[in-house]
């Protein structure tokens, strides 16, 4: 059964990017531009991984995370915050919101798929090729 993977972000290439990237690779993708259908479309998609944005224009990515983390029905979902903030204390304070993964912008494929992997529940990420 394909992952399901909750990409929020509100510019259109990024959010392209990912959403082709992610299929491409076999995953069911939901994109998400605006900030303020986040919640909605969490209960309602039950994604396996949130991608998130922290910069979106209406609502703030922390805060979106504090409120997946404090919602008993979204709370076990791993969230990978991708951002431009990149400051010193700012990876820090987006892990203290709940994010279990971190990247900063400008993403690379190979590390974001491999963030996005290292993140899925019961994920098989090349184990053979580790040994």
């Amino acid at each position: 059964m394909a992952k399901r993977i909750l990409v929020v972000e509100d510019n259109d290439l990024n959010r392209k990017l990912f959403t082709d990237v992610l299929r491409a690779s076999g995953m069911e993708v939901e994109p998400i531009a605006d900030g303020n259908a986040v919640l909605g479309a969490a209960r309602s998609f039950a994604p396996d991984l949130v991608i998130m944005d922290i910069q979106l224009a209406e609502v703030s990515g922390i805060d979106l995370i504090l409120a997946i983390k404090e919602d008993a029905s979204l709370r076990a979902i791993p969230i990978l915050a991708v951002t431009a903030y990149a400051g010193k204390g700012d990876e820090d304070r987006i892990r203290d919101a709940g994010a279990e993964g971190y990247l900063a912008k400008p993403v690379s494929i190979g590390p974001f798929m491999q963030a996005v992997k290292a993140l899925l529940p019961d994920s098989n990420t090349d184990s053979a090729a580790e040994q």
